[in-house]
């Protein structure tokens, strides 16, 4: 991999990584229209590492008030608001953890083709505009339950196939159960930090098996995708609840028609 591939992919992954319009139909374009070769194993965790950087340095007072109120449980033997959100957050990745290890492989050899990325990254922004219209937009997370969690922890498992989006499927369920613009983006990207943990963590074992990469272009492919991923986190909570979800979706429905007539 050369030093520019490495400078737009990072970037490219940071950017959209936590907005609801797909990483995967991004990093699949470059591949498609360069001839660019995949990034490969080393890389992409790389780039995941910087992504998990960037969300835990922007929610730093919320993680720390929520490992405090872990501790805080423990010793009253008593479970508080941060507490919950942590067990919340744990159920809702349970769903996508298990799909992940049931079909990761399937998927990653079935589904990775640049049809499929169009069609899933069509369908599911207009159900992001249809959660956005519909949605009662009234909860916050405080209002979490049980069932809510687990609820959009089902939805996120369906962000295995390639061009639906993380985020924007974790966005979308929770729109529809009545959550806050805002509360919605904060609970799926306090959600992505324990599944970017797991996924980086199964891909790292995988690369114990292979040669040494290059270490140069993974610092800086790590640099670069915390530091636009930050950037982007810090814009899309402040401007969320302003400007809605439809930006998000026309980009979504111009991409895919973009795709398809590559494809075609």
């Amino acid at each position: 991999m050369d030093w520019l591939q490495a400078v737009f992919l990072a970037v490219i992954q940071g950017l959209t990584e936590f907005l609801p319009i797909s990483s995967s139909a991004h990093l699949i374009l470059p591949k498609e229209v360069f001839g660019w070769p995949d990034q490969g194993l080393a890389f992409d965790v790389a780039v995941h590492v910087g992504s998990l950087l960037a969300i835990v340095a922007y929610f730093r007072r919320q993680l720390m008030d929520m490992t405090a109120g872990c501790v805080q449980s423990l010793g009253q033997r008593q479970l508080n608001e941060h507490s919950q959100l942590v067990l919340y957050l744990a159920l809702a990745t349970v769903p996508a953890g298990l799909a992940g290890l049931a079909f990761n492989d399937f998927i990653s050899t079935h589904f990775r083709s640049a049809l499929v990325i169009a069609c899933s990254t069509f369908i599911f922004g207009l159900a992001l505009w249809w959660s956005d219209h519909a949605g009662q937009r009234e909860k916050v997370i405080l209002d979490m339950t049980w069932r809510l969690a687990l609820l959009i922890g089902l939805a996120q498992a369906l962000a295995l196939v390639p061009g639906t989006s993380r985020s924007g499927i974790t966005i979308t369920a929770a729109l529809f159960l009545g959550f806050r613009r805002d509360s919605a983006a904060r609970f799926s990207f306090l959600m992505a930090i324990p599944i970017i943990t797991l996924s980086g963590g199964y891909k790292a074992l995988e690369l114990l098996k292979m040669a040494a990469p290059q270490w140069d272009v993974i610092a800086l492919g790590t640099l670069l995708s915390a530091l636009s991923a930050y950037a982007c986190i810090y814009w899309f909570m402040a401007a969320i609840e302003r400007i809605g979800m439809l930006p998000f979706v026309i980009y979504r429905i111009l991409l895919a028609l973009a795709l398809l007539l590559w494809v075609v």
